[in-house]
């Protein structure tokens, strides 16, 4: 492990080790020390990823494509700074996005004509991206609570041409008791802690961090997530998220999901065409969680990836919100 790793906080480090493999501990460890590619994707609603790519090359470009998303690609040795000054940018032909970013709306899989719900939708990234899935097409209910990030959200979706959003500014909260069996499919890409985003040259990125922290968001995404069931129509699917690798934030939140609403409601296996992934834990401090747990996957940080976690939900059947 390189030495600059060891600034990050120790309880991190510490619990960070009984998470990932131990043969592959140093170097996951040495990403948060590694500067990793801009990576965006292309707007299929104003070009497509053949016009982006022949442009790109035509101006001197490097760019890499992402075997398991097309509409993805990786910008090589060339600034973010000079992708933001070309036309195709300014058009909102192509989104910057983190490439663990794209993988919620992949996962919940959005079809044209669908009623969807991001719960928690600013500043657009996964909306847009789901509008784009949907040739927009149906609806997305795309809400946050926080005044400064809707303004960019609003902003992100009109750059990007979207149309079939209706924006929201409320407590996710209150969807379940609202809506109650209502919409086809829910993204709760939940607010978190953070983990996977920590970089050893950036203090601030981590600064935050500490335990109680950690339990502090993982009553929050409990909230969001039981909503985000209670608004689900019986047969829909549900994708829950977070850019943190703390189990508290993860298995134990989905744990606490299976707990209340038992068999009304189930976790689906995954088959994310990614190596860099590992199966949910089936255990941590010393709670054991359901057997089902284990069909979500962390998805491990690399030099293009930052860390993430991603588990698919359906609800089996219809209930009120208690």
């Amino acid at each position: 492990m390189r030495s600059e790793i060891r600034s990050l906080p120790k309880g991190f480090l510490e619990r960070l080790q009984r998470i990932f493999p131990p043969s592959k501990w140093d170097t996951l460890a040495n990403t948060f020390a590694e500067k990793r590619p801009t990576t965006f994707r292309v707007n299929p609603l104003k070009s497509s990823a053949s016009i982006v790519l022949e442009k790109l090359l035509a101006q001197g470009f490097r760019v890499q494509k992402v075997s398991w998303y097309p509409d993805a690609l990786i910008l090589q040795g060339d600034s973010l700074r000079e992708l933001q000054k070309t036309e195709m940018y300014e058009k909102g032909e192509i989104y910057v996005q983190s490439l663990t970013s794209m993988i919620p709306p992949l996962v919940l899989d959005p079809q044209p004509g669908e009623m969807i719900l991001d719960l928690t939708a600013a500043p657009g990234s996964k909306t847009t991206q789901m509008a784009s899935l949907m040739k927009n097409e149906g609806k997305i209910v795309a809400n946050d609570n926080n005044k400064i990030r809707f303004y960019r959200l609003k902003a992100n979706v009109e750059m990007q041409g979207v149309k079939n959003v209706e924006l929201s500014l409320r407590y996710g909260e209150a969807f379940g008791r609202e809506y109650p069996n209502y919409f086809d499919r829910v993204l709760v890409d939940a607010p978190c802690s953070a983990e996977g985003r920590f970089d050893v040259h950036d203090s601030a990125s981590f600064g935050y961090w500490k335990p109680s922290k950690v339990h502090e968001m993982a009553r929050k995404q409990k909230k969001l997530l039981f909503s985000g069931i209670l608004a689900l129509k019986p047969g829909g699917v549900l994708v829950y998220s977070t850019c943190t690798f703390a189990p508290e934030e993860n298995e134990g939140v989905l744990n606490e999901a299976l707990e209340a609403f038992k068999d009304k409601i189930e976790i689906e296996p995954l088959s994310l065409n990614i190596p860099n992934v590992m199966n949910g834990l089936k255990t941590w401090e010393e709670k054991t969680f359901h057997p089902s747990v284990t069909r979500s996957q962390r998805i491990l940080p690399n030099n293009q990836m930052e860390g993430f976690f991603v588990a698919k939900m359906r609800k089996r059947k219809k209930f009120p919100f208690p």
